[in-house]
């Protein structure tokens, strides 16, 4: 690396034809510069230019060098220059795998925003529950909810969601609002169970106290799909412990209502998983953008 940018000083120099004019133009010291040059001419063996006190002259092999030299200098200034219009307008195939229900849920409207932005880019999405290789996939990201469990891939937090007891008015005016936690065991419980989760809700109060209490949930459904369980709740079938920013709408219409408000699950973290952490713009950018939006959205 040091031979490439003191062959981009020596060009610079060759090219002023004066170690001050071009030491000045680099924003370095006129010594630091001739210090520079002649390491080239050490490393390469050559007498690249001759030096007196009035004038700079390039040896013939410093004339063949510079008219090598300057096309490579200004082949790596304009792939600079692509990688910054590449970062300012990514392009390409974004290839991501996608939780099911959240991604039909939330993630929708937030992609079609960022694909609004980024017209240069394209899509495609892999929408199934299970957890795609990183490794041998070509997949540039995955978004994953849930504690991050592979030590092999780099984790970044997108956002964490709080979550709380929905059921629909319809339900709760035929069986009553639960007062308190305690209450549930005579309410029909919407279980989201996936991996042989255990039958239970974990609830804390939302004052900040560090009171908490474990319920067992009784039944007719447990299911692995947030988005069914989300129906079944409107469907007036039950409670359903939902992430708050998956049920804003159903919230707003209506269509569900929050039971027990003073208490809340426990939180849901929403990673965005890479295999490096040297990412092309366009996966960069749609990390940082569901990270702002996943972040106002959650707050």
């Amino acid at each position: 690396m040091d031979l490439l940018n003191d062959m981009a000083l020596f060009v610079e120099v060759a090219r002023a034809m004066s170690f001050r004019r071009a030491a000045e133009a680099l924003g370095m010291p006129n010594s630091t510069l001739s210090r520079r040059v002649s390491a080239l001419e050490k490393a390469i063996g050559l007498r690249l230019m001759h030096r007196t006190t009035r004038r700079l002259e390039l040896t013939e092999a410093g004339q063949l060098y510079y008219e090598r030299c300057k096309r490579i200098v200004e082949e790596a200034r304009l792939a600079h220059e692509q990688l910054g219009e590449l970062l300012a307008q990514p392009s390409g195939v974004l290839r991501a795998s996608l939780p099911v229900d959240f991604a039909n849920s939330t993630l929708a409207p937030l992609i079609a925003e960022f694909a609004r932005r980024h017209p240069g880019i394209r899509f495609e999405f892999d929408l199934t529950p299970r957890r795609v290789d990183l490794v041998s996939e070509p997949f540039d990201v995955a978004i994953r909810m849930g504690a991050s469990q592979d030590s092999t891939l780099v984790a970044r937090l997108l956002a964490t969601l709080d979550t709380h007891l929905y059921a629909s008015p319809a339900y709760v005016s035929r069986v009553g609002p639960p007062r308190q936690p305690a209450d549930l065991a005579r309410h029909e419980g919407l279980l989201f169970k996936a991996g042989g989760g255990r039958s239970t809700w974990r609830l804390s109060r939302t004052n900040g106290s560090a009171e908490e209490v474990e319920i067992e949930v009784g039944g007719r459904f447990q299911l692995n799909s947030v988005g069914l369980l989300r129906r079944l709740a409107m469907q007036d079938l039950g409670v359903a412990l939902l992430a708050d920013v998956v049920v804003a709408d159903d919230l707003a219409a209506g269509r569900l209502q929050r039971v027990l408000p003073d208490w809340q699950g426990p939180p849901i973290p929403v990673y965005a998983m890479t295999e490096t952490r040297l990412l092309p713009a366009k996966t960069q950018r749609f990390i940082e953008f569901l990270r702002e939006k996943l972040g106002q959205a959650a707050a």
